[in-house]
């Protein structure tokens, strides 16, 4: 179509890094009905001036829980404020769709500590599809595309019991996802350390794997360890995309725990020998030593057959608690990656019952010596008394090992962002702003072209984003201004709550959602749903 003469926004002066990694350049750029136009240096409706800032594209999380947060809370400043445009949603093989009556109780209960269980909502969505809807016809801050959760599938399909499928169970879990992905899902994400999703065997995730490759989509695990059987369980999902051809995206890929400090290299020699193999693999990291999950995923596998009630009364029995002690203390959970629990690595982030507000803050270690009482009661005490909807922070990261990873050329850049919880990690709202100044700017790991290709062409080429993550004509403008010299993040473990500094404009569809360093409250934002024929995504304003 012809651009108009009049273009609605003229960037005059940018330093432009267009998001393929080339080094910056000095250019204006328009954009006209939510497209980067060509700017034949006509006026326009409004005019930045942006001497002495960056022009990138919009910035996108690889790993969010923003599942019911765009939704509670749609201006998303936590999310808009760093400079991100689009969102993954669905992840770690947990989330709200496709579900039924029965199941979306369940998944209401056990998700509390990553998504919290509003009052008063509207829960009528069943399907992918009704989802997707949903956020659509309520408006987004940011665009957001959806992986098919297997965790979810499973509930759905076999419930929380740790069995193989029967072949019919498997058949119908394929069904499903390909139904999802009919509907927009553009993968399938896997969460092999969460119930009921971990008592998945071989053989079903092969033959999910299977619906994959025949889509054109890709598989999104949290593998079944990043503690002592973290490289099994990365060749284990390598293995499986060599096997099926469907492409693999390793999320908050990591290296956790004693047992692998400086051993990222040893990782990192399994993804280069699957790329030169031809396996079609990405992964993405944060920028932080520390992990944050539910208190609950520590337990052992066992113990959570069943769902959250028959786990509840698990932690009631003596015998049952003996068990779990034996495993967490001495053996190693498979819910804690296989390691020995160290009880002063686990730091409370958020509970559910206002009567435990002030243990938040508290490691473990420090409430059991408050009580009186050994690490694991204080453990099971804690998990019985917030229904098991208690949130951590793991400390248990490697410097070495996070800047090894983020360096390696298939990274691109995920959050892994709770934001519920009294004091969540501060990763869910300072990782982009934190990659751009600790890691490009202060410490070198990284140049700043490279750090924002991470965040917008090397994603946007995984998610299938056709016109999308590049500065080019005819793209969509999802565009972020930033000031290399002082974009920060700001939010701390203390305080983790807050914005980042050093992005004064961010656009969406070329409708600004931060504008002067303000939120606007505007909602440009739509999901990105994979196209039938997998060629791209749906929703692009072109």
């Amino acid at each position: 179509m012809p651009y108009a003469w009049r273009p609605d926004l003229l960037i005059r002066g940018a330093w432009v890094v267009d998001g393929t990694g080339a080094e910056r350049r000095r250019a204006d750029l328009a954009v006209t009905d939510g497209v980067i136009t060509p700017n034949e240096g006509a006026d326009a409706a409004r005019v930045i001036d942006a001497d002495g800032l960056v022009l990138a594209p919009g910035f996108i999380d690889m790993h969010a829980h923003s599942d019911l947060a765009v939704l509670t809370e749609p201006a998303h400043h936590a999310r808009t404020s760093q400079g991100i445009t689009c969102e993954v949603l669905g992840q770690d093989g947990l989330s709200y769709a496709p579900v039924d009556d029965r199941t979306l109780p369940l998944l209401r209960r056990q998700l509390t500590g990553w998504n919290g269980d509003p009052d008063g909502f509207d829960w009528s969505w069943r399907t992918v599809g009704q989802y997707l809807d949903r956020l659509d016809a309520a408006g987004l801050a940011v665009n957001a595309c959806y992986l098919v959760p297997h965790g979810t599938l499973r509930a759905l399909v076999v419930g929380w019991e740790d069995r193989p499928a029967t072949p019919a169970e498997l058949a119908r879990m394929c069904e499903l996802l390909a139904q999802g992905l009919r509907e927009g899902a553009i993968g399938l994400s896997a969460g092999l350390t969460y119930t009921p999703g971990m008592y998945a065997d071989s053989a079903e995730l092969t033959a999910l794997c299977r619906v994959l490759a025949a889509h054109g989509a890709y598989h999104c695990p949290h593998t079944r360890s990043y503690g002592a059987g973290a490289l099994d369980a990365y060749a284990e999902v390598i293995d499986l995309a060599r096997r099926t051809g469907c492409a693999l995206h390793l999320t908050h890929a990591t290296m956790n725990f004693g047992v692998n400090e400086g051993r990222a290299g040893e990782f990192l020699e399994l993804v280069d020998q699957a790329l030169y193999d031809g396996v079609d693999l990405t992964l993405d990291s944060y920028p932080y030593l520390p992990g944050s999950t539910t208190l609950a995923a520590l337990l052992p596998s066992w113990s959570t057959a069943g769902g959250p009630a028959a786990t509840l009364d698990r932690l009631r029995d003596p015998a049952a608690r003996e068990l779990i002690r034996a495993a967490v203390e001495e053996t190693g959970s498979d819910g804690c990656h296989g390691v020995v629990t160290d009880w002063a690595t686990i730091q409370l982030s958020g509970v559910h019952r206002p009567g435990l507000a002030d243990q938040v803050g508290c490691t473990v270690a420090e409430l059991a010596a408050r009580q009186g009482v050994s690490g694991t009661t204080a453990f099971l005490d804690l998990l019985l008394a917030d229904e098991l909807r208690t949130t951590i922070l793991q400390h248990v990261g490697h410097e070495q090992n996070v800047r090894a990873i983020m360096r390696h050329p298939a990274h691109t850049v995920g959050s892994d962002g709770l934001l519920t919880g009294a004091r969540p990690h501060p990763r869910a709202w300072g990782t982009f702003p934190r990659y751009l100044s600790h890691y490009s700017r202060e410490e070198g790991v990284l140049t700043l072209e490279e750090t924002i290709a991470r965040m917008t062409g090397r994603p946007a080429r995984r998610l299938g984003l056709r016109g999308r993550g590049l500065i080019r004509p005819g793209h969509a403008a999802d565009l972020v201004l930033l000031d290399p010299l002082t974009v920060r993040d700001t939010a701390t473990f203390d305080d983790p709550r807050r914005p980042a500094e050093g992005i004064p404009y961010v656009f969406v569809g070329g409708t600004a959602v931060i504008d002067d360093s303000r939120p606007t409250g505007a909602l440009p934002g739509r999901t990105l749903r994979r196209r039938p024929d997998g060629r791209g995504t749906l929703g692009a304003r072109l």
